[in-house]
């Protein structure tokens, strides 16, 4: 699967809308959907079409869907990438970007909801207040937990 294409599907309307965040030297990013903002999920199908194996298909789907339940109902921020370089880990930059984009949610009093593929990675989303959902796990695919922010008042 070509990233580009998937991240531009996934995240890519963050930068329309001024959530996409980077740190000043591009060691890591964050693309935050605002709450009437979603995935481009006719494009996300066709790349998962064109670039899975015929026999993961099914698989790749049923994890999608697991993810989709998990998403609240009511209007919230969903932010589906954040990352930082494997070298610049660990220096704060994932914090950083976590900060600001939850400073908007917390400003709107709007959720915040993310699915974490890195499970190291829960322990940094529980210091900024998110609380797991369960686990969402099928086939071979690696677990992927979703998480949920409540906002905080300013």
């Amino acid at each position: 699967m070509n990233f580009a294409n998937f991240v531009k599907a996934f995240g890519g309307k963050a930068s329309e809308n001024d959530s996409a965040y980077t740190t000043d030297d591009y060691a890591g990013a964050a693309l935050c959907l605002l709450p009437d903002d979603h995935p481009d999920e006719e494009t996300l199908a066709g790349l998962i079409q064109r670039s899975v194996p015929e026999h993961r298909l099914e698989e790749v789907s049923a994890v999608f869907q697991q993810m989709d339940s998990y998403h609240p109902s009511e209007p919230h921020w969903y932010l589906p990438l954040i990352g930082v370089h494997p070298a610049q880990q660990g220096r704060g930059y994932g914090s950083a970007l976590m900060e600001h984009a939850l400073f908007r949610c917390d400003r709107d009093e709007k959720l915040a909801y993310l699915e974490s593929s890195n499970l190291t990675n829960i322990t940094l989303h529980q210091r900024h207040g998110f609380e797991l959902l369960g686990t969402i796990r099928f086939g071979a695919s690696p677990p992927i937990c979703p998480t949920l922010r409540k906002p905080r008042l300013q």
